[in-house]
């Protein structure tokens, strides 16, 4: 059993604090609330680089993981790199984000797979093992860690990556400590369920984690299938990934900041 780590939570900015009149105002917010680190989509068109550096040096907030740069391909709204003919669209994408995530000191990457209009096949398979081995050495020159996200059928129907076997058997083929699963446990529930178990089953692999309730994806205190207390002890027990960020990707059910009790309730924050 793992000595345990003390888990931090960040606020998902592509869920949370949506009140806020701008992406860069949410930001703003998070700090207000009492947030140390945010995560969330890549910037949209209109927030420049130059802009995000300064809100997060203004903020002081630690940018802890952000989503694959989408690129402006119609298909790609969830990523490319699962899908055959798009290699260079995925190459571009993974080194602009790059560059972001190096500006703000971000040191993960999701890197999403995509959406199929049909059932996966072995060439899928296959260009997605190649993409993830060309984004190896490009994460491991920059000290960053890719992640990568099995997603549920109810919430995203045809995404590429569904199933936790297939996620291990792709980050054991490329190798590399670049390479690490994103564990959500919303989508665990829906894909697998016997949380705790898997938990322990995928420490070795784990390099992020979200989480939301299930089935309704609203904080952990709601109504829902999962004991979060619980859970939350069992990963910090037995989760075993290094920093023990804990990515808050849900849907308030009221407020943003109203919703943030659950923090409190259940102990980490004051």
């Amino acid at each position: 059993m793992s000595s345990g780590v003390a888990l931090r939570f960040c606020a998902n900015l592509n869920f949370m604090f949506l009140e806020a009149s701008s992406f860069l105002d949410r930001y703003r917010a998070a700090k207000s609330a009492g947030f140390d680190g945010v995560e969330g989509p890549f910037p949209p068109a209109e927030v420049s680089l130059e802009s995000l550096v300064k809100v997060q040096k203004e903020t002081g907030l630690k940018h802890i993981l952000m989503n694959i740069a989408l690129g402006d391909v119609p298909g790609g709204q969830f990523g490319c790199a699962a899908l055959p003919g798009w290699e260079s669209e995925f190459l571009v994408n993974l080194e602009r984000t790059v560059e972001y995530a190096k500006a703000v000191g971000c040191g993960k990457i999701h890197i999403m797979a995509g959406k199929l209009d049909g059932p996966a096949t072995e060439v899928h398979d296959r260009t997605y093992l190649a993409n993830l081995r060309v984004a190896a050495p490009i994460l491991e020159r920059n000290n960053i860690v890719g992640v990568i996200e099995p997603i549920n059928k109810y919430a995203v129907p045809g995404y590429y990556l569904s199933c936790y076997d297939k996620a291990v058997q792709m980050i054991t083929s490329v190798g590399s400590s670049s390479v690490k699963l994103m564990l959500d446990l919303y989508h665990a529930q829906h894909i697998r369920g016997d949380i705790s178990n898997s938990i322990r089953a995928l420490a070795a692999y784990i390099g992020h984690v979200q989480l939301a309730q299930v089935p309704g994806r609203n904080e952990p205190d709601s109504a829902g299938e999962l004991n979060f207390r619980y859970v939350l002890q069992v990963l910090a027990t037995e989760g075993r990934y290094a920093d023990g960020w804990v990515g808050c990707e849900y849907r308030p059910a009221a407020g943003t900041v109203e919703g943030l009790r659950w923090l409190r309730d259940f102990g980490y924050w004051q």
